[in-house]
């Protein structure tokens, strides 16, 4: 009976312990709502603000008039047709394509030998060529591309040998142009390489070059894709440069679409760089499908 009556009571205490109220939870200040739906507001507003140049070309480039008014009296994708079947559009981009390559091939593979050599590297004056590298992303283009001119005509002086006007001098310029973002994003990127692991690599074995290769390349990959493209876009993009290097009887589609405004006003160069759009965006998604840009930039 005692054990019973033991039992009893434990059931009971169980009982009330069951029943006793928790505790309540802290209770969160909710945010206010027009708080939320202002901040929304206001991202899609300067969303629209940094595409609607985009839109706005875009839209243009189906325009009926070759006279442009609002509104239009209609629509039509004669443009294009006129954009892709244009001479001076067509060899003009096929210039731009060549050029652009060559140039962000090699100018990131200059650009990654000398971040490796100023970072990994301290010598006297790693401060003064890193500056000087990254230099020409401060000069205006034009002061770059007359710069570069008269430095082509001096040297044309010296060595008695065309320079301006050749395609291996445009193409130079060009490399010149896409060094600095090879050198700064590479640069950023090796600066957040832990330096154990190398040393790892080291330690089991492996000797400069093939730490360089299975293990420095690889990590430095996001940055190196990236430094191609932007320098890719840059060098295609390019007008400075290129209106006081590019020889007679070759042109950029830069300097293609510069000269067909200067008799014309229709909506061919809304429908060219409509496809310029298209094309440069279809790189960059997929460019950022295998390599994540948001890490590196």
């Amino acid at each position: 009976m005692g054990q019973l009556k033991q039992v009893s009571e434990l059931q009971t205490a169980a009982d009330a312990d069951a029943r006793i109220t928790p505790f309540p939870a802290p209770h969160r200040k909710s945010r206010v709502p027009w708080v939320a739906w202002l901040h929304r507001t206001f991202v899609v507003l300067m969303y629209l603000f940094m595409l609607s140049p985009l839109i706005f070309v875009v839209w243009l480039s189906f325009f009926k008039d070759a006279i442009l008014y609002f509104p239009p009296s209609g629509y039509t994708l004669s443009w294009y047709h006129k954009a892709v079947t244009d001479s001076a559009f067509v060899n003009g981009f096929l210039t731009s394509l060549q050029v652009a390559i060559i140039a962000s091939l090699c100018g990131v593979t200059l650009g990654v030998a000398a971040s490796l050599g100023i970072i990994r590297y301290a010598f006297k004056g790693n401060n003064l060529v890193n500056t000087l590298l990254l230099s020409p992303l401060l000069v205006p283009g034009i002061v770059a591309g007359v710069a570069i001119y008269l430095a082509y005509l001096q040297v044309e002086n010296l060595l008695d040998m065309d320079v301006v006007g050749t395609y291996g001098g445009l193409v130079l310029a060009h490399i010149c142009l896409t060094i600095p973002w090879t050198v700064r994003l590479v640069s950023a990127s090796m600066h957040g390489l832990d330096p154990s692991i190398v040393e790892a690599a080291r330690n089991l074995g492996a000797n400069s070059r093939v730490a360089f290769w299975r293990i420095t390349l690889p990590m430095l990959r996001p940055a190196i894709v990236a430094a191609t493209l932007f320098s890719f876009v840059v060098s295609f993009e390019n007008l400075e440069l290129s209106l006081s290097l590019v020889g007679p009887g070759r042109t950029t589609l830069p300097i293609a679409i510069m000269q067909y405004l200067e008799f014309n006003l229709d909506p061919t160069i809304a429908a060219v760089s409509a496809i310029q759009i298209l094309l440069l965006g279809v790189v960059m998604l997929v460019t950022d499908r295998f390599v994540k840009l948001s890490q590196v930039v």
